[in-house]
């Protein structure tokens, strides 16, 4: 089956004052479907977060990034030594948060999903490579390195997130877009996506950073203070984060 048009939302990071706004701008955009790209957790707002994805009426499907796997191992009595202690403070408490239902939500994600997409042929969505949820790669990134992750691949688009930057390039004749973040973007504040079909247009919802800075100063979250004042009112610039992420990622 082909969907005409298509949202792609990806690294939500529980900021739901964020996922809100792409809502609305998702509604008005008339899709038939959306995909949640991976990394809905962890963050502020949990329980707030999966619930309001899970009680769209739009036809919703999801695969698992990093960040949810490792929540999903934490609630399961695991402790990830490749995660950092101040990140893995930060899991644990998103894991006594959800419900024996939201487990079983969590581990029904697969980690790849492939649709059909009016203009654009086949799209696989996968949270940051078809082949694993934690390979780092940006639009510097040099083609050799990619060529090999990417080989295989029998779909036109692969559409990623993890790295929280929005790019649109070309990868040994696959079109390679990253969806940016919808809770936790880099350079100017506001939530990324991607609206698919026919083309590919990248989007950004702007939502009200003040109000949602106290509203997820208001939560439990552990690292709640610095959620607010980095990731959403003034998040690190793009610059920064791509030489970081040059550093650590595919060479």
């Amino acid at each position: 089956m082909t969907v005409r048009r298509i949202a792609a939302i990806f690294d939500i990071h529980s900021n739901l004052p964020a996922l809100e706004a792409v809502i609305e701008d998702v509604r008005r955009a008339g899709v038939d479907g959306i995909v949640v790209g991976g990394d809905v957790l962890p963050g502020p707002m949990p329980v707030e977060t999966i619930d309001a994805l899970l009680a769209l009426n739009i036809p919703t499907q999801f695969i698992h990034g990093n960040g949810d796997r490792e929540v999903l191992a934490s609630i399961r009595g695991g402790d990830s030594s490749a995660v950092p202690e101040q990140a893995r403070e930060a899991l644990r408490w998103v894991a006594l948060q959800l419900s024996s239902q939201h487990e079983r939500v969590l581990a029904g994600w697969p980690p790849t999903l492939n649709v059909e997409v009016d203009g654009l042929g086949e799209v696989t969505f996968c949270h940051a490579t078809p082949r694993n949820d934690t390979d780092i790669f940006t639009r510097l990134t040099a083609d050799e390195a990619l060529l090999p992750v990417f080989d295989g691949v029998s779909a036109r688009v692969v559409v990623c997130g993890h790295t929280h930057m929005q790019f649109d390039r070309i990868v040994g004749g696959i079109r390679v877009v990253n969806a940016g973040s919808v809770g936790m973007p880099f350079g100017d504040p506001g939530a990324r996506w991607l609206l698919l079909g026919p083309d590919v247009e990248m989007q950004r919802s702007r939502y009200y950073v003040e109000q949602a800075a106290n509203r997820i100063r208001a939560t439990e979250y552990p690292q709640a203070e610095s959620f607010a004042a980095i990731n959403v009112l003034q998040p690190p610039p793009e610059a920064e984060m791509l030489e970081t992420f040059t550093r650590a990622g595919l060479k």
